[in-house]
């Protein structure tokens, strides 16, 4: 039974930064890929980045140049460091984790089979 746990949610004003983590519990992180997806009020849940088990990356064009997607395999933990927030980015967080192949880099969110509960993100302007 795969388990993602997510922390490092708050609030910070516009410009500031945050490092979201999720810990991996039951699962082979280093073999399958895992990603950030976001949903705000009454949108659609978005990618955000993801990484795989290679360390190659994708990311969405908002936060291509201020989100850097990273991973300790050795702790079994996925990181999200977001710098210049904008308040465009509150958001609930989802840490999410595929084990089959999937054309990850698109960041759907119907390819991902495992979530966390998520980390709420609020960014003040």
């Amino acid at each position: 039974q795969v388990q993602l746990v997510e922390s490092g949610g708050g609030s910070v004003q516009s410009g500031g930064s945050l490092r979201l983590s999720c810990a991996a519990y039951g699962y082979t992180y280093s073999t399958y890929c895992m990603g950030w997806f976001r949903q705000a009020p009454g949108k659609e849940r978005e990618g955000v980045a993801a990484i795989d088990s290679d360390g190659m990356t994708s990311y969405a064009d908002s936060v291509k140049g201020r989100f850097t997607i990273s991973q300790d395999n050795a702790k079994n933990t996925l990181y999200l460091q977001m710098n210049s927030l904008k308040p465009e980015d509150t958001a609930m967080y989802y840490c999410a984790a595929v084990d089959v192949y999937v054309e990850w880099w698109l960041l759907r969110s119907a390819d991902f089979g495992y979530w966390g509960q998520g980390t709420q993100v609020t960014v003040s302007s």
